[in-house]
């Protein structure tokens, strides 16, 4: 979901952004399903229990919810008012509590140290710099020992068009990753290709990595 700030002319590409994700979210089905990314949810054995987490751009809440489900209190956003109500949605019916907001991603109060899990799953809707900027904020909002768990396309996904940006700056490469992340504890890099079923959004073979991070 592209979620950029600035002059005019940022502000009409992202009004026309946001027409398009309320459009797809405006469907009774979810565009990217309901179940957690499946390389989130591989991730449960190093969740800490009762702590606090942040899912990032979150769209309908498939993500967040599964967070709320394994004990955790979650705080979501995204910039799609109909997402947030989806989300919500999806809340009260697995029976668990979202604190799911709308909020440009530059908007979210970014406080220090505040969060035990950040989820950052295919949230490639930045160029560099901003991604960069996105990064910082994340890492600084993580408590020290906290976890980052990233999902995103490689590049190489460009030859599957299954999802994920048109952009190839926008997509990420191991070295990215860990030249952008070199101040976390990496736990893991993984690149693989998969078939995704996630929804109608992520379907087909798609060039995946994963990354699990801690702070130091």
């Amino acid at each position: 979901m592209t979620q950029q700030h600035g002059g005019s002319a940022a502000t009409h590409c992202l009004d026309k952004e946001l027409a398009r994700w309320e459009q797809r979210f405006g469907i009774d089905e979810y565009h990217f399903g309901e179940d957690p990314n499946g390389y989130l949810a591989s991730k449960a054995p190093l969740l800490v229990k009762d702590g606090r987490a942040l899912s990032v751009a979150d769209g309908e809440g498939r993500n967040s919810v599964w967070l709320a489900q394994q004990g955790l209190q979650v705080d979501a956003f995204d910039f799609s008012p109909t997402g947030v109500r989806k989300a919500q949605r999806l809340a009260r019916a697995r029976g668990v509590h979202v604190n799911a907001n709308v909020s440009e991603v530059f908007q979210w109060n970014w406080a220090p140290d505040a969060y035990d899990v950040v989820a950052a799953i295919f949230i490639q809707f930045l160029a560099p710099p901003e991604r960069d900027r996105l990064f910082a904020l994340i890492k600084k909002a993580l408590k020290p020992g906290g976890l980052l768990i990233l999902q995103g396309y490689r590049v190489e996904q460009l030859n599957y068009g299954t999802g994920g940006p048109s952009q190839p700056e926008n997509l990420y490469t191991e070295a990215m990753i860990r030249e952008a992340l070199g101040d976390l504890d990496i736990l893991e890099v993984l690149s693989w290709d998969e078939e995704l079923q996630e929804g109608t959004a992520h379907a087909g073979m798609s060039a995946l990595i994963g990354v699990a991070a801690r702070k130091i």
